[in-house]
C-alpha cells in the first residue's frame, strides 16, 4: 500500500529499526507527587485538603451544580459511557429522563458517599 501522501518534501524518513521517539515518553517528575501529596495531606482545622476540597465539591452538587456533580461521579465511578443521539420514529431526538425516583436515589448515594444500588 503506497503513501496517501506522495509529497514527501520535509518529511523525516527513519532507518529500519530505528525509533521515531529514541527518548521515549517524558519522566513524570518525581517531587511532583511527593508535593502533591504533602498539599492534600496537609490539614487545617483537623481536617486533610483532599477531604476539604471532596466536602466542597460535595455541597455544591448537593445544591445543584452539575459541573461539581459530574467532577465527582467520573472520580468515584468513572466516566459515563458518551452515547450517540438515538431518534424516535418520527426523527426527533430521543430524550430519556430520569425519574423522581431514580433522581433521588442517586442524590441520596451521593450525600451517603455510598453508590447506588
Amino acid at each position: 500500500m503506497g503513501n496517501p501522501n506522495p509529497n514527501r518534501k520535509g518529511l523525516i524518513l527513519y532507518k529500519k529499526g530505528q525509533s521515531g521517539n529514541p527518548k521515549g515518553r517524558p519522566k513524570v517528575l518525581p517531587e511532583l507527587k511527593l508535593l502533591l501529596a504533602e498539599v492534600l495531606g496537609e490539614e487545617k482545622d483537623g481536617v486533610a485538603a483532599a477531604k476539604a476540597i471532596l466536602m466542597a465539591l460535595r455541597a455544591k452538587a448537593t445544591k445543584g451544580d452539575v459541573r461539581a456533580a459530574e467532577v465527582l461521579l467520573d472520580r468515584a465511578y468513572g466516566s459515563a459511557i458518551i452515547r450517540q443521539a438515538q431518534t424516535n420514529t418520527a426523527g426527533e431526538d430521543a430524550k430519556t429522563e430520569l425519574s423522581d425516583t431514580q433522581l433521588e436515589k442517586l442524590l441520596s448515594a451521593i450525600q451517603s458517599n455510598n453508590p447506588p444500588g
